[in-house]
């Protein structure tokens, strides 16, 4: 029951059930046992992206009769966050759960897995990945060295992290140690930040200790749960540097490509699934999580936009040093923001005016001022 019920919500959902429409022939004696083993880079103590792995392995090993297992190990449990590309790289496991872009220190154009400061949001993000050629262009440059990368979830746009003082102006940023992924501190360390690439487990002793000043992770619902609203009092937002954050699995391309066609129809499947029911989960308790932090004495701000301004031109000039450099990065580059400005004026006229005047219809009134004014 659980293998059909699978097949169809797939099916309905996401569009991708056809995919899985082979399982019962692959259920057949003669198909192989195979046991993987997949480093996550995040906590387990993270029900939402460390959950979702799981939910990957279970879908899988269910639609394949138990044929296909995959064991998930929390970060560090089998290597340290900062190796785990390189364990599958080398065998060491056949995949990791991660965030591209924890891996720019190598070449920056790991960063196109996951995010780039001032880039897509996430609906943008899957259209260039799955429409507009992001995948093939990505995974070309990565299968040099001995990987596949397939998304399996996001965060949607995050916020802009814990501060111990406000963000005033980009004077307040100088010196300011930061806990911060990606290219983003490569953009936080052009305006005079100290940038600090911390795992997600050691990010609230680094905070409660002084090491770092601030710190970003994801949203409310996990932020909450890291309790950084106990050693931190300021939340900024919009996270610029995470318009989008997409989380894959890195895989081990011969341990890949010597899976069964059929087990590997279910495995992208169940990554197709995975990447919806993500962002789902984070919309769906975000909202929620905020308000508690707000009631328990978070102070939310907004990142002033004189500061906004000042590093997307930082954000620019970085580019195109990048992209001179590194002939990568270009190819990649050019594609995501070729259409990200197609992207961003379509959506101007349908996501962006819609959501503007909803959530001006909705805002709270004042006591006394009248009764909310509601759309129709």
């Amino acid at each position: 029951m659980e293998r059909r019920s699978f097949l169809w919500r797939t099916s309905a959902g996401a569009g991708v059930g056809a995919a899985l429409l082979a399982a019962p022939a692959i259920t057949r004696a003669a198909a192989p046992a195979v046991r993987w083993r997949c480093t996550s880079g995040f906590p387990a103590a993270l029900d939402v992206i460390f959950g979702t792995s799981q939910d990957i392995a279970r879908r899988i090993g269910n639609a394949t009769g138990g044929r296909f297992q995959i064991t998930i190990a929390p970060a560090g449990e089998i290597v340290p966050t900062a190796q785990a590309a390189d364990a599958v790289a080398g065998g060491t496991v056949e995949c990791a759960n991660v965030a591209a872009f924890w891996y720019v220190g190598q070449d920056p154009t790991w960063a196109f897995g996951t995010a780039i400061p001032f880039g897509l949001n996430f609906r943008q993000h899957n259209a260039w990945w799955i429409e507009r050629g992001g995948d093939e262009l990505f995974n070309t440059w990565l299968r040099q060295r001995g990987m596949q990368y397939m998304m399996a979830g996001n965060t949607g746009t995050q916020m802009g992290g814990w501060f111990r003082r406000e963000i005033r102006t980009l004077a307040d940023v100088r010196g300011l140690k930061f806990r911060i992924a990606g290219l983003g501190g490569n953009l936080w360390h052009a305006a005079g930040a100290v940038p600090q690439m911390i795992p997600a487990g050691d990010i609230y002793s680094a905070l409660e200790r002084g090491t770092i000043d601030a710190a970003e992770w994801i949203g409310p619902h996990d932020d909450e749960k890291l309790g950084f609203q106990r050693v931190a009092r300021f939340y900024y937002h919009p996270g610029f540097w995470e318009g989008s954050a997409a989380a894959g699995w890195l895989v081990n391309l011969r341990a890949w490509e010597a899976l069964p066609a059929e087990y590997r129809e279910v495995f992208m499947a169940a990554m197709h699934e995975s990447n919806q029911t993500a962002m789902a989960r984070y919309d769906g308790r975000n909202a929620a999580a905020l308000r508690r932090l707000i009631a328990g004495g978070t102070q939310l701000r907004a990142f002033p936009r004189p500061v906004l301004q000042a590093f997307f031109d930082h954000a620019q000039r970085i580019y195109a040093d990048m992209s001179a450099a590194n002939a990568d990065f270009r190819r990649l580059y050019d594609s995501y923001t070729g259409f990200q400005r197609e992207a961003v004026g379509w959506m101007r006229f349908t996501e962006n005016a819609f959501d503007n005047f909803m959530a001006e219809a909705l805002r709270p009134r004042p006591a006394g001022g009248g009764q909310q004014r509601r759309p129709g």
